[in-house]
């Protein structure tokens, strides 16, 4: 998967990106915003082991957010099963040093739009802390909507969060599978 959006580029994950994900991910500030498989501290060992597994992945829902020729982020969904198959929750993570460019809201918008073509989607959500309010003028701005407030619902750094639940949603083409 390859999608050109306004200063960035979505593409399958590399070998070579490991670097630059282990030293754009390894930012204390982009850990607090994210769920806690992602490690704190980031090493070039755990970028490896992310790479390795995203680009094996079948079918491949994990992306390398590219931004001047290199990954500085990343997007994907991940996939529901049972009774919400035609469902999926959106993540995504963009180095600090790309922060208030207008590229997240890129990325979410363009993920979102191909999410839901290639994976047969009616539904894309996203689950956000309530301390993150950048994230949610993101999923805004791409055309989620606020449909709730989960109290209490995280634990991140120690402390009890609320969630905040987003979503967006299209015309459901009918059973399939």
């Amino acid at each position: 998967m390859e999608l050109e959006l306004p200063g960035c580029r979505i593409r399958s994950w590399r070998e070579s990106d490991a670097p630059s994900l282990s030293r754009h991910a390894d930012n204390r500030r982009v850990w607090l915003n994210v769920r806690d498989r992602f490690p704190h501290p980031y090493t070039l060992a755990d970028a490896e082991f992310w790479v390795s597994r995203a680009a094996a992945a079948r079918p491949e829902t994990q992306f390398a957010i590219e931004v001047n020729g290199e990954a500085a982020g990343g997007v994907g969904v991940f996939l529901q099963e049972d009774v919400e198959r035609f469902s999926a929750e959106i993540g995504y993570w963009l180095g600090e040093a790309y922060w208030n460019r207008g590229i997240a809201t890129a990325v979410v918008r363009g993920f979102t739009d191909y999410a839901f073509e290639a994976f047969d989607l009616c539904r894309i959500y996203a689950n956000v802390f309530a301390w993150n309010p950048a994230s949610g003028r993101v999923l805004e701005k791409a055309g989620y909507q606020l449909e709730g407030r989960l109290r209490k619902s995280a634990v991140k750094d120690g402390q009890v969060l609320d969630g905040l639940l987003y979503a967006t949603v299209r015309e459901f083409r009918g059973v399939t599978r």
